[in-house]
């Protein structure tokens, strides 16, 4: 069970609730990380939130969790999903267990939203359920989850 959470929200997403309401919602970035920090203070979680519009600082807020005693991070990308490896190297290689989320279903979305350069290092991937995500998100960190990666379990591998 992780007790020391990151909540990290990419570029633009300061803009929530403002933002092209009829795609991302109208709830704000402030909302979100206020719900956030209730449901972690019920589950005895200790979270920590972050927002940068400038992909080097993200790397190195990454950089630093783990000298922060951060046990698994809650991350949203925006636009840096489809188009940072160095995000990628950067979650990678601090080892930490992270959830990749989004508040669209980005596979309903333009084309090049489709890939991600993420989801296959995330231990998991929550997309288009609105800003309940963060949520999901929480619950399922809070619960515990396991550090194998499905492929591997079906390879028998470790």
């Amino acid at each position: 069970m992780a007790r020391n959470i990151l909540l990290i929200n990419g570029p633009n997403l300061n803009l929530l609730g403002i933002r092209e309401p009829h795609i991302y919602g109208c709830t704000s970035l402030a909302d979100i990380e206020t719900r956030a920090q209730t449901q972690c203070r019920t589950l005895s979680i200790q979270l920590s939130t972050y927002q940068s519009n400038h992909e080097g600082e993200i790397i190195d807020r990454i950089h630093n969790a783990r000298e922060d005693g951060v046990e698994a991070i809650i991350i949203n990308p925006g636009g840096l999903t489809h188009t940072s490896i160095s995000l990628r190297d950067a979650l990678s290689g601090v080892s930490i267990p992270f959830v990749e989320i989004h508040v669209t279903n980005t596979h309903a979305r333009e084309a090049w939203r489709h890939h991600s350069y993420l989801s296959e290092k995330a231990v998991a991937v929550i997309i288009g359920m609105g800003v309940f995500g963060y949520s999901a998100a929480i619950e399922f960190l809070a619960k515990g989850f396991t550090e194998k990666k499905p492929r591997e379990a079906e390879n028998g591998t470790q």
